[in-house]
């Protein structure tokens, strides 16, 4: 329990107004960056201009691209190219895990000159990463993915023949990681509720993960704790938004953090499939498969590995989220799994079908789900298992 190892974290700068620090940072590296930022999300509220003021008035120079949706390798390789002359001082994210995902494989590959391809898990010729990378800058503007803890950037290619895989190395770990929940005051309910649910499955399943230790526990919990008072009230508008939107960047950031360091789930190993072969977007297939991915979790180790020490934990995280001791372990567990029920309802989190998934498609997506998250989920479920957890949100 207290033997672990944990990996490269960036330089981390958290709270309410901490964008201000951006222009600094980035100077503290040279005068010539590389903006990237998502379509619209940052660049049309009122923290843009202010930046590009600040930017100017310190002879900051930049290029700007943006990400308008999940980035592929493709529009990797043809960013890369467009800039491969230009010698940046740093990469700047500011944006969703999409823009952090993309930028932090610009980085990656800007003085390398190779495809993203050569590099990516499960895809081609996988090979060993050596860098350079250029210094990334990450700027959340949601609170989800916790893509800036984080040394792997998402890449997805959508279609029949789809994949969702990772370009991973601690060289791709953010120098910066800038958290300022204000940028958060932009999100739509909707962003608010997939992101959310994203953060809440990613602390879950890096609390039950195999390699979870004393340290990312600790971090675990902390966060299930900030994401359980402010995610429902933030959703509704309802409260101390500028509290929640603190709670809900913490949470994020803190499951960004453990995921980085011991791995995911079950969840998480069907998000790749399910994403690369449907339109469904990252956080939406989270929150609407945890609370089946956790009851058939506690199913299969009920009935296969009693004595698992995730079901322990199940019973604490159910004390954690329902604020209430429970004496039974069956208890915690409904609890639990009827809680993470409640809250994809409320937060109206759409079943799989309404993105055009039918049970017909099952099997392909089982046998493409076996990668690196599913490898640390706490039991090795059966083909069956994996189906329930399917058609249960059909």
């Amino acid at each position: 329990m207290f033997n672990f190892s944990i990996a490269r974290l960036p330089h981390i700068e958290f709270g309410a107004g901490s964008l201000k620090k951006v222009p600094d940072i980035i100077g503290s590296y040279g005068s010539y960056i590389l903006l990237v930022t998502g379509a619209r999300s940052f660049t049309n509220t009122s923290h843009w201009q202010p930046l590009i003021d600040q930017l100017k008035q310190r002879a900051i120079r930049w290029q700007h691209c943006t990400i308008a949706e999940e980035p592929s390798p493709a529009l990797i390789d043809d960013l890369v190219k467009t800039y491969s002359n230009e010698t940046f001082n740093a990469v700047v994210a500011i944006g969703g895990g999409s823009a952090l995902d993309a930028a932090k494989a610009i980085a990656g590959l800007l003085k390398v000159k190779r495809s993203v391809m050569d590099f990516l898990e499960g895809v081609g010729p996988e090979l060993p990463y050596q860098g350079p990378a250029i210094p990334f800058i990450a700027v959340p503007t949601t609170a989800g993915t916790g893509s800036e803890a984080t040394k792997n950037a998402v890449l997805s290619v959508q279609g029949k023949q789809g994949f969702k895989k990772s370009f991973r190395h601690d060289k791709l770990v953010a120098e910066y990681a800038i958290v300022d929940p204000d940028l958060l005051s932009s999100c739509p309910p909707s962003v608010i509720a997939a992101n959310g649910m994203d953060a809440i499955t990613q602390l879950l399943e890096s609390y039950v993960s195999l390699k979870s230790n004393v340290f990312t526990d600790a971090l675990a919990i902390s966060g299930l704790q900030a994401a359980r008072d402010a995610l429902i009230p933030l959703y509704r508008q309802d409260g101390e938004l500028a509290q929640h939107r603190e709670k809900m960047a913490y949470a994020a950031l803190l499951s960004g953090i453990t995921l980085a360091q011991v791995g995911l789930g079950s969840v998480h190993g069907l998000a790749s499939p399910l994403g690369a072969f449907f339109p469904i977007p990252h956080g939406v297939v989270c929150g609407t498969l945890v609370a089946s991915a956790t009851r058939v979790n506690i199913q299969s180790m009920l009935a296969r590995e009693p004595d698992n020490k995730a079901l322990e934990k199940y019973a604490q995280a159910a004390e954690i989220l329902c604020q209430k001791h429970f004496s039974k372990s069956a208890a915690a567990f409904t609890a639990l799994i009827d809680l993470l029920t409640d809250w994809t309802d409320e937060l109206a989190l759409p079943h799989l079908a309404h993105f055009g998934l039918h049970e017909t498609a099952a099997d392909k997506i089982i046998a493409n789900c076996r990668g690196s998250s599913m490898r640390t989920n706490p039991i090795v479920l059966t083909d069956e298992e994996i189906r329930q957890v399917l058609l249960e949100r059909l």
